[in-house]
């Protein structure tokens, strides 16, 4: 027999939660509390399942029943009517579902993961490309043809790598997209082998020893800023990545014990990076220390202390000593380091490896290769300074 308001009124809470029934499954739960709770129950694919509805008399009976009816037809359409509800509750929580306020929200989100700088300004960099066509655009709608075409501009400059990067990164805001219920598809998965494959060109670096000996004496004879001479000299001690140092603060160095830890935030990989400290680096930092050491970083700007010198800075005093981009790079310590400690035959690969900062992409044998094997970098790395001054020597 079906309900009517005045039992729905007169339902008195008892000790125990009971329920009373209207037609087609709607139920109104009468709690010891005094909470009347208006629920649907139905089966899908096999299963029980109960739909929450909402309180009495907040929710009428009228209004229930038509709830009901609702969930029915979403059944005969074959949808389970508590997951359209979930959906429903997730997309008012993101009313605004154009590319471009999904696009703003996927690099809050990046910048909340304490992503580096670099990285939040390289992704902001490529959207600006997508944002002025794509921009306004229901990020549900927008089809596969319509991303191309917003690379294809960008291929028609001779940007390659960019319309490559620029292709991820749009769809790395789809599938944002979709994980925040405003989106069912990546438009950008279907365009793999659509776009031209560009060319790569490993960065320069000097791996011959002598030549590379002949690079440390034109640094050290370096005519420009004693700050940037001494950044090329650690760069060839130490070689992180040239972001690494570029933005390092005297906060992340242990004179004492001798190592310098690169927060994770600022690593490649995400995970904080030590480094040992020869005698040869600690002198440069002590020299260094005299000139900048009342500041928060190593090598500030010289238009603001509070900003590092730029990403340009090293590999222009590269060129001001006569090497090309195709002869020598910031980057290419790293090469020159890897290539003359591996073929020193003196050093684990694996220590040289995470000397480097790489980690190892074979999933078994990372989780069996956790260890830093510091001793042996701390040999090393002071095993490498001596060699450079050796190097600077062997003139012939």
């Amino acid at each position: 027999m079906p309900l009517t308001d005045l039992a729905c009124r007169k339902a008195k809470p008892r000790e125990k939660l009971y329920k009373l029934s209207d037609m087609g499954g709607l139920q109104l739960w009468v709690y010891p509390n005094g909470s009347r709770l208006w629920r649907f129950a139905y089966r899908y694919r096999g299963k029980q399942k109960g739909l929450s509805i909402g309180k009495y008399p907040n929710v009428t009976l009228v209004q229930a029943r038509a709830e009901r009816e609702r969930a029915k037809d979403l059944l005969a359409a074959g949808e389970d009517p508590s997951h359209v509800r979930q959906v429903e509750k997730l997309e008012s929580q993101f009313p605004d579902d154009s590319f471009e306020t999904v696009a703003n929200e996927y690099l809050e989100k990046l910048r909340r993961e304490k992503r580096a700088q670099a990285t939040l300004e390289k992704t902001e960099w490529l959207l600006d490309f997508a944002k002025p066509i794509l921009g306004p655009k229901r990020v549900g709608d927008i089809r596969p043809v319509e991303v191309l075409a917003v690379l294809r501009a960008v291929e028609r400059r001779g940007r390659y790598e960019t319309a490559r990067r620029l292709r991820s990164t749009i769809g790395a805001v789809c599938r944002y997209a979709i994980a925040t219920a405003r989106a069912e598809t990546d438009p950008t998965a279907g365009l793999q082998g659509a776009l031209t494959t560009p060319t790569v060109t490993p960065r320069a670096a000097v791996t011959d020893a002598k030549a590379f000996g002949g690079l440390l004496r034109a640094i050290d004879g370096f005519d420009g800023q004693p700050m940037t001479r001494i950044a090329l000299q650690l760069m060839a001690l130490l070689f992180p990545r040239p972001g690494e140092l570029r933005t390092a603060g005297w906060r992340e160095f242990d004179f004492e014990e001798a190592h310098w830890t690169i927060p994770a935030e600022k690593t490649k990989m995400r995970r904080a990076h030590r480094v040992p400290l020869s005698s040869q680096a600690l002198s440069h930092l002590n020299a260094l220390k005299e000139m900048t050491g009342g500041g928060v970083l190593l090598f500030p700007s010289v238009r603001s202390a509070e900003r590092p010198i730029s990403d340009n800075t090293l590999n222009a005093a590269l060129r001001r000593m006569g090497y090309s981009k195709d002869e020598a790079t910031a980057h290419g310590f790293r090469a020159s380091a890897s290539t003359l400690l591996n073929e020193s035959g003196k050093w684990n690969p694996d220590a040289i490896e995470r000397q480097l900062g790489h980690v190892e992409g074979n999933d078994v044998r990372r989780a069996y290769a956790r260890g830093e094997h510091w001793d042996e970098r701390v040999r090393m790395m002071a095993w490498w300074a001596e060699e450079l001054d050796r190097l600077r020597e062997r003139r012939r």
